[in-house]
């Protein structure tokens, strides 16, 4: 099962953004936990409002976890599709929601321009069933404003959402990060918060004391937050890529099996492939980051016979992702200046970008637009 890069993300292709450890005691007006997605829009947001001095750590580095081992795709609204979304929190909720993702698609692609591809995305059906449920979504994002295409082609029968893009994950945070630190933020790696508290994040090489402190940690939120617990479960997301496949063409990703299957072409022509959790579905409720056999090899018949690709698998690996109980992010007050947010439910590259950047805003100024329709 194994291929060269056994657990190493595809987007694992150019030189890392080395970080040293915190060795000492530090001070910040903000101190920012988890240098993911998440994180680095919370530290850009704050550096743009202002904010004196910013600190980041992470327990491993840049975008370790879900935040750089994702299917790169930048997708609008929630974990759910449009029309569910409307019958689960109303109209009027979906469609502040929808708005604020598509603009933030629009707003990443301007940010890192040469980690994201507008290419708009395809929903295509498994199933007599899926394809009525397609056009359901369709109908619904229509009537809502949003744009929305009944769509056949040689990928399937489905539905085209032209605003949706893909992007280099990894490529995307390194930079966010490389800008950050240009602009004076401090960044740490290999650097566990082990205990928070108000004002106070104690590590293994120091206590950092901040006026603001964010949690932007996704996957096994609650083991860091206990807090949280009762509202998110981690859950386990694996994938593989292959070598440059000229056999195949995909100009956009597709999702199918109702989201539990995806996939991109990259412009080299390899494919990045990703899903199956509902293959094994109790044992994909887990804290570990390894691929295992049974949905590795489900992904690999994917490939094979439903995409059609001869080329060699060259990557397998596997990220940690949190749920929310109720498909909406989590987001917490805690108090005394200390704010938690992430189970993203999979939606954690715009989504989270949002809460990030939300969060800093009602932290710096009392206030965030964008963070209003999700909370409840």
């Amino acid at each position: 099962m194994n291929p060269p890069h056994a657990n190493r993300p595809r987007w694992d292709d150019h030189d890392d953004l080395p970080l040293s450890p915190l060795g000492d005691d530090a001070e910040a007006e903000v101190c920012v936990v988890g240098l993911g997605g998440t994180g680095l829009s919370c530290i850009t947001e704050a550096l743009a409002l202002g904010a004196r001095s910013v600190i980041g750590i992470d327990a491993v580095g840049i975008a370790a976890g879900a935040a750089g081992r994702n299917g790169g795709l930048l997708v609008s609204g929630t974990s759910e599709f449009h029309h569910d979304a409307v019958t689960a929190l109303g109209r009027e909720r979906t469609i502040a929601i929808t708005e604020r993702t598509v603009a933030e698609i629009d707003r990443i692609a301007r940010e890192v321009p040469h980690a994201v591809r507008v290419t708009g995305s395809l929903r295509i059906a498994a199933s007599g069933q899926e394809l009525e449920d397609c056009e359901r979504q369709r109908a619904q994002m229509v009537a809502d404003g949003f744009q929305a295409e009944s769509y056949s082609g040689p990928e399937g029968d489905g539905i085209l959402l032209p605003t949706d893009a893909v992007c280099h994950p990894l490529l995307r945070c390194r930079a966010m990060a490389a800008r950050a630190l240009k602009r004076g933020a401090t960044l740490h790696g290999a650097t566990s918060a082990r205990v928070i508290d108000s004002g106070t994040v104690r590590t293994d090489g120091g206590m950092i004391r901040a006026r603001h402190v964010f949690v932007c940690v996704d996957g096994n939120l609650e083991r860091l937050v206990p807090s949280v617990a009762a509202a998110v479960r981690t859950a386990r997301l694996q994938m593989l890529a292959t070598a440059p496949a000229p056999e195949v063409t995909f100009t956009r990703p597709v999702s199918t099996r109702d989201g539990y299957d995806y996939w991109q072409q990259l412009p080299d022509a390899s494919i990045v492939l990703g899903g199956g959790r509902d293959v094994a579905a109790e044992s994909e409720w887990t804290p570990k980051s390894t691929p295992t056999a049974a949905i590795q090899d489900y992904l690999t018949s994917v490939l094979r016979t439903k995409l059609g690709v001869r080329a060699e698998v060259t990557h397998r690996w596997a990220a940690v992702v949190s749920y929310s109980r109720t498909g909406l992010p989590v987001f917490r007050a805690l108090g005394d200046g200390v704010y938690v947010m992430g189970a993203y439910s999979g939606t954690g590259n715009v989504v989270g970008a949002l809460f990030g950047r939300g969060a800093a805003q009602l932290a710096l100024t009392g206030r965030s637009d964008l963070l209003s329709p999700f909370l409840d």
